[in-house]
């Protein structure tokens, strides 16, 4: 570690100040401190509220993300290789099925590597391109400020490709992550400063911008469709649940299943198992507020139960049960990782109740009564990002007048 640190000073020297290439001093300085804790951390700001810097709270959430990592490169390799036809392999071109081939993994479901490499091929370019993109932009407005690049954008750079189809153009990430980023956060400030999830941001773009990319049943299924089986469909549980005729009955996915988040999706929001793995160690580092997400769980299992009571004949969103609710769509991986964001959710705990309660209530009110867009989670999140400050507005000033009312009385 010593000689490293070492290599890190030799190569540094021209980046210091009065160096010959002073101007890159923030780029410098990321890769720094993504290594080593630098003499000076952020322990202020909207987000930092104790004496844990925002390099250690990067950091265990990128930590609490790594099941849902896993799981969405197994989960896309797996429902590609279920969709493909044996038959057709040989139709198959382009770069990553050369590097099955060189390989030699195959495409068998049944292959545990073939499932989690094939996946890979599609996420890790995503993720690759979201951060070259995204970094660039930090540093850049980083120099023009002056400032030092933080590790704030490292979770946004993880979050972004884990909520979008494995068939996202890479075009389209760049594009994407530089509104999430610019419009989103730097243009307000940085880090800390953004008021609505620019990950969140992002996919928005992409849903509004590009809507026949980024909707419908093929996007979800990382699998050419002249290559597929004839008659497959790679619709997600809540769209079979959209055409499906009658009361809701899981549409032919058990449970476990949907749980487990082996079905087509979003690559890393299928699992609620993994999602649920996040949350403890979340919570149990004090990142992550546990209110918030019990919120949203008490919003959904109740508007779900008073929409089970009155039923429908013609409508199956209206007898889906709050524990389906919970594993289906991105309802999880947005309760622990989106509506937890702590720069633009609440900062009272009462706040926090109240923020999580509207989401959970909304998003089981939209899925059932608009049921065009049943994934209405994302943009429910950023609405109520925009509503958090005036719940913090609303408490703050009913905690005044309660206050100056103790004290007329006295």
């Amino acid at each position: 570690m010593r000689a490293l640190r070492q290599l890190l000073d030799r190569i540094g020297k021209p980046f210091h100040p009065g160096g010959k290439l002073e101007r890159f001093f923030p780029l410098y300085e990321a890769a720094d401190t993504f290594f080593y804790s630098p003499a000076s951390v952020t322990k202020t700001g909207a987000h930092v509220r104790d004496a844990l810097d925002l390099k250690r709270m990067m950091m265990l959430v990128i930590i609490a993300a790594l099941p849902c990592v896993f799981m969405a490169m197994y989960n896309t390799g797996l429902q590609a290789n279920l969709a493909l036809d044996p038959a057709k392999v040989a139709q198959l071109d382009g770069w990553r099925h050369a590097v099955i081939a060189l390989l030699g993994v195959g495409y068998s479901p049944d292959s545990f590597s073939a499932n989690v490499i094939h996946g890979a091929l599609y996420f890790v370019p995503l993720y690759a391109v979201t951060m070259a993109v995204g970094i660039a932009w930090e540093v850049l407005f980083a120099v023009v400020r002056k400032l030092e690049v933080n590790e704030g954008f490292f979770v946004t750079g993880l979050l972004f490709p884990l909520i979008c189809p494995p068939d996202t153009p890479l075009w389209q990430a760049a594009l994407a992550i530089s509104f999430g980023v610019v419009l989103g956060k730097e243009v307000f400030g940085g880090t800390g400063m953004n008021f609505i999830n620019p990950a969140l941001a992002a996919r928005a773009f992409l849903f509004f911008a590009y809507p026949a990319s980024i909707s419908g049943d093929a996007v979800w299924t990382a699998m050419p469709a002249e290559a597929t089986h004839d008659g497959f469909s790679g619709a997600t549980l809540l769209a079979q649940v959209r055409h499906a005729e009658g009361a809701f009955t899981g549409q032919g996915y058990s449970w476990w299943t949907a749980f487990v988040g082996l079905e087509p999706g979003s690559m890393g929001e299928t699992s609620a198992l993994a999602c649920l793995i996040g949350a403890v160690i979340l919570v149990a580092t004090g990142i992550g507020s546990w209110r918030i997400m019990a919120g949203v769980s008490l919003g959904t299992i109740a508007m779900a139960a008073l929409l089970n009571t009155i039923g429908s004949a013609t409508n199956p969103f209206m007898g889906m049960p709050f524990w389906w609710h919970m594993v289906a769509g991105g309802w999880a991986f947005a309760t622990v990782f989106m509506a937890t964001d702590p720069v633009t959710a609440p900062f009272s705990n009462t706040g926090r109740w109240i923020y999580g309660l509207l989401i959970g209530v909304m998003v089981v009110v939209i899925r059932v009564f608009n049921p065009a867009y049943p994934e209405s989670v994302m943009l429910v999140i950023l609405f109520m990002n925009l509503v958090a400050p005036f719940i913090d507005y609303c408490l703050v000033q009913a905690n005044l007048r309660r206050r100056l009312k103790r004290r007329a009385e006295t």
